[in-house]
């Protein structure tokens, strides 16, 4: 009886992640996977439908991560003190510093996910992103509003620009290959530029 290679998979994903992320989705070739994996395509089609299923097994980690991390910041807001709820608009330096780690450490999904996924069910990734982010901001905008901490009249669609403008802080810098090192430096001054709290209206409770 054959002893099944299970070094098949590592190869396959290893190689389709080189070609994405070299020539985009679109352009990249499953002949030039496999060659690189050194299997069939035959072998290929046994285990992913095709080149798509190549690619969402490439970003699934990524998308369940920063799912998984959005859904722990979206809790009760009336717990929050007027404190807490305006540093979650504001994104203080350890908040940004916080999601830019969980994007370093899935830099290649993420790069392949805002560089290479014209094609895929992603390709509207940077947009669909935007709208999570936004339902999140704008349900802590409401809830300043409620509490009286506002009185700027803001809606959906208005904040969906500004949150599609602060969202294009984080990805930028992954599209343009940015070091670690300058990510960092661009998180120093990302809080100070993205000042969502000043364009609601919203005054820092420590200043009262």
């Amino acid at each position: 009886m054959s002893v099944p290679d299970r070094s098949i998979d590592p190869r396959l994903l290893s190689a389709a992640k080189e070609e994405f992320l070299r020539k985009g989705y679109k352009a990249a070739s499953l002949a030039e996977i496999c060659r690189a994996a050194g299997v069939t395509t035959g072998a290929l089609y046994k285990r992913y439908e095709g080149k798509e299923a190549l690619f969402s097994a490439l970003v699934a980690g990524t998308i369940r991560d920063m799912e998984e991390h959005i859904a722990g910041i979206e809790e009760d807001l009336q717990k929050y003190s007027d404190q807490e709820l305006y540093d979650s608009l504001s994104m203080t330096s350890e908040s940004i510093i916080k999601w830019m780690k969980i994007l370093e450490e899935h830099r290649d999904g993420f790069i392949l996910l805002v560089r290479c996924a014209s094609g895929t069910r992603y390709e509207n990734f940077h947009h669909d992103w935007a709208v999570i982010m936004n339902r999140m901001n704008y349900k802590w905008y409401l809830e300043a509003r409620r509490r009286g901490m506002t009185n700027r009249e803001l809606s959906r669609e208005e904040m969906h620009v500004l949150t599609s403008s602060i969202w294009a802080l984080f990805f930028e810098p992954f599209r343009h290959d940015f070091s670690w090192e300058q990510i960092e430096e661009h998180a120093a001054f990302f809080h100070d530029f993205a000042n969502l709290p000043k364009a609601l209206g919203i005054a820092n409770p420590k200043d009262n």
